[in-house]
């Protein structure tokens, strides 16, 4: 199992940071290092929503000095990493690199997003279609079933 799935929120943050402060002079791309600077934003995401989250765990766990301290503070120490680790790479590759990996990074959640919200419209319309469809089909066939019966009524009382 991969570091990266072990540890969550402020240690991926810690270790993503420690990765790529002793590796940053020495890689030759922003590729290199790509991998932890995913697992940076995943951690400073998740101890974002620790932050941010309101259910779960009893009264004193949820509202307790001690919790809600640590998940702010752990909230701020990841945004100051983030910071650091911007500075490096502007540093290292050049001023706006990071800048430019953070728009890419908007641009394709909302590309993600969008294509979602596309396919879940196309279900959406395909579930329609496919409904008015059945109602065809039963009005067809409530039809030739009242017109036999039509039929065969009128054929035995004429006979």
């Amino acid at each position: 199992m991969p570091i990266a799935e072990i540890l969550t929120g402020i240690a991926l943050v810690q270790q993503s940071v420690a990765f790529i402060k002793s590796n940053i002079n020495t890689v030759q791309d922003i590729g290199q290092i790509a991998g932890q600077i995913d697992d940076l934003f995943r951690g400073e995401k998740e101890a974002q929503q620790a932050r941010n989250k309101k259910a779960g765990g009893g009264l004193g766990a949820q509202f307790g000095v001690d919790t809600v301290a640590k998940e702010i503070i752990d909230a701020k120490i990841a945004a100051e990493k983030l910071q650091e680790v911007a500075s490096m790479i502007d540093m290292r590759f050049g001023h706006g690199t990071w800048k430019g990996i953070v728009d890419e990074r908007a641009k394709r959640i909302q590309e993600a997003k969008e294509a979602a919200a596309a396919e879940r419209r196309k279900k959406l319309q395909e579930a329609r279609e496919f409904e008015e469809m059945i109602k065809q089909i039963v009005l067809v066939a409530s039809v030739v079933v009242i017109s036999i019966g039509l039929f065969v009524f009128l054929f035995t009382v004429v006979l």
